[in-house]
């Protein structure tokens, strides 16, 4: 569930992105990661470097993203590596998940619960504390949304149909459209116990599968909750 939230925010731009591994019963996790961006996302990035007067190198910078992160909250390790241009994966642990991108004084994001014959996480992103939390992030992140005026990151309050015309609007290029309306953040994860309960994914004996579209967190049109219970 941890890396779901790491996932929620990691890769919040027209990509594809796969995650699995452990929760542990004292709330701390090691994870991998591996996130590739679409190609009509990615030249769009070039585009941009080029004009702001980036030097060539990675479309998307492993190395980068993970000297930015690593003093957020929560983070104990992160260390991404570019297998393409386009593509980066790595480990990430995090210390205490409850305290992962914790964001000031906006409502909790991440909740965690470890009981003597069970336990609780929660994860609940909305139009509130979603900006908070990605103030966290790198920078480098908060420019990708900003290249494609995310709501989660201009502010604005859209629905999703507002949100994919003023993309279209901007760049006339369906296929960037479409590579946003098409992206998937996958997760799964292994809990201390079996799992009993599930908001949001589906699961079986201790693993947790969440498939989310990532028009829905980059817009926020409706508050998100995961919760799972084992």
């Amino acid at each position: 569930m941890v890396l779901m939230s790491f996932s929620v925010f990691l890769p919040l731009l027209s990509c594809n992105a796969r995650i699995s591994g452990p929760l542990a019963a004292d709330g701390s996790a090691a994870f991998s990661i591996n996130l590739s961006l679409e190609p009509t996302m990615a030249i769009l990035i070039q585009n941009i470097s080029s004009v702001v007067g980036k030097k060539e190198g990675n479309v998307l910078d492993g190395s980068a993203i993970s000297a930015s992160m690593s003093g957020a909250p929560g983070i104990s390790s992160i260390s991404l590596r570019n297998t393409a241009s386009t593509v980066i994966e790595g480990p990430i642990r995090i210390s205490k998940i409850s305290d992962f991108l914790a964001a000031g004084n906006s409502e909790d994001f991440i909740t965690f619960e470890q009981r003597q014959n069970g336990g609780r996480c929660v994860i609940r992103i909305n139009r509130n504390n979603g900006p908070e939390i990605l103030d966290l992030l790198s920078i480098e992140i908060v420019n990708y949304l900003e290249a494609i005026m995310a709501p989660i990151a201009t502010g604005e309050e859209l629905t999703k149909t507002e949100y994919l015309a003023e993309v279209f609007t901007m760049y006339r290029n369906k296929a960037l459209n479409d590579e946003i309306a098409g992206s998937r953040i996958r997760a799964s994860i292994d809990f201390p116990g079996n799992v009993t309960g599930i908001k949001g994914g589906t699961f079986s004996g201790r693993r947790a599968e969440f498939n989310v579209p990532l028009l829905d967190l980059l817009v926020l049109e409706t508050p998100m909750l995961f919760e799972v219970t084992w």
